[in-house]
């Protein structure tokens, strides 16, 4: 619950005063140190003993790195009209395909069958999904937003993107208390409601805003995403047997990692090509004869010779446009979180909502 807070700020350290790598590399003493935490302190468990499904595995692999090559390379490469980018389509569908049709028939898949039985872990899968949407996509939206169109340090941006670490800490400790005592399905429909709000708020902004808005929105998307995950979580794995929760935990990590790398690459594309929409619709209303309108000193300027004051235009131009792009992202992304809403009617109460601890929910 710390990480949140304090990731943008030192990400944002690193970042002004080594380089952006270290954002990355900081993470391997860490993860060493907890690697050998674990190893030493934590107590071993019960083992299920399964045949490894290497090519399910190998299906799986190959769809998912093609399917990230697809979605990282596909902006720059102008999507299908590049062969890579078809190639790396063709390959993520196909091994898609047939690593479904392999989870069918096979005697002994990579992931025990059972596991999508259950409707409330295959309703969970899906709503991890647009989570992570939510959470990626975001991230990766609102520091260029910060840095680029208002004029903030990566430090400063870090500081006004730790607000909703805070909001997290906090709905996190109050849905630990919550879930049991009050049905999940409620606790996560108020986080996706606080997450459409944020997302509200966000469509809101201005070019000449102070930084509250931002950190207001901020911290109710944090509120939000606390109340999504734990009791998310609890409704996922309170219908599964306990042999099958660590394989539920990965595929539940999985699901919003494949999400946050769709709503990236979508929310990426979407950014170009609202912005070239809003310019081609903002240039269209600049003639000789509105500019004095808007600045009666560049009338001088507009004459031969006046090319300097048409760079100005176009700059200011490029820039509302890129603005109202980020605002359509918003709009987007606040659509498909009331849209996931409905999912939760798909969910069953858990037996723990009850009053009841039956035996296969018992650790």
């Amino acid at each position: 619950m710390i990480g949140p807070i304090l990731g943008p700020v030192l990400g944002g350290w690193l970042t002004d005063n080594y380089n952006w790598r270290w954002v990355f590399l900081v993470n391997l003493p860490v993860g060493v140190i907890c690697a050998l935490i674990m190893l030493r302190y934590m107590p071993k468990t019960d083992t299920l003993q399964r045949k490894f499904d290497m090519f399910g595995f190998a299906l799986l692999a190959i769809a998912l790195g093609a399917l990230q090559l697809f979605l990282d390379r596909g902006q720059q490469e102008d999507w299908l009209s590049s062969w890579e980018i078809r190639i790396e389509l063709g390959f993520a569908i196909a091994a898609s395909w047939m690593f479904v049709v392999h989870m069918i028939t096979a005697r002994e898949p990579l992931f025990d069958r059972a596991l999508f039985k259950d409707r409330n872990f295959a309703t969970a899968l899906l709503f991890m999904a647009v989570t992570g949407v939510l959470l990626l996509a975001g991230l990766a939206l609102l520091p260029p937003l910060l840095q680029n169109l208002y004029g903030y340090s990566v430090l400063q941006s870090g500081f006004l993107t730790a607000p909703r670490g805070v909001g997290t800490l906090i709905s996190m400790l109050l849905a630990g208390r919550l879930t049991g005592k009050i049905d999940s399905r409620i606790l996560v429909g108020i986080g996706v409601a606080l997450m459409g709000i944020s997302l509200w708020m966000m469509t809101g902004f201005a070019l000449d805003q102070p930084s509250r808005p931002v950190i207001m929105s901020g911290i109710v998307q944090g509120l939000g995403l606390g109340l999504i995950f734990v009791p998310l979580q609890s409704l996922a794995f309170e219908t599964l047997a306990p042999m099958m929760r660590t394989t539920a935990a990965a595929l539940l990590n999985l699901s919003r990692n494949i999400g946050g790398s769709i709503g990236i690459a979508v929310v990426s594309a979407q950014l170009v090509r609202m912005t070239q929409v809003a310019h081609a619709d903002i240039a269209s209303t600049i003639t000789e004869q509105t500019i004095p309108t808007a600045d009666p000193t560049l009338l001088q300027t507009i004459a031969p010779g006046g090319s300097t004051a048409i760079a100005m235009i176009n700059a200011e131009a490029t820039r509302q446009a890129v603005f109202i792009a980020y605002l359509d992202d918003f709009k987007l992304m606040m659509l498909v979180t009331f849209a996931v809403l409905p999912l939760l009617l798909l969910m069953k109460k858990g037996q723990q909502g009850k009053g009841e601890k039956p035996a296969m929910a018992m650790d």
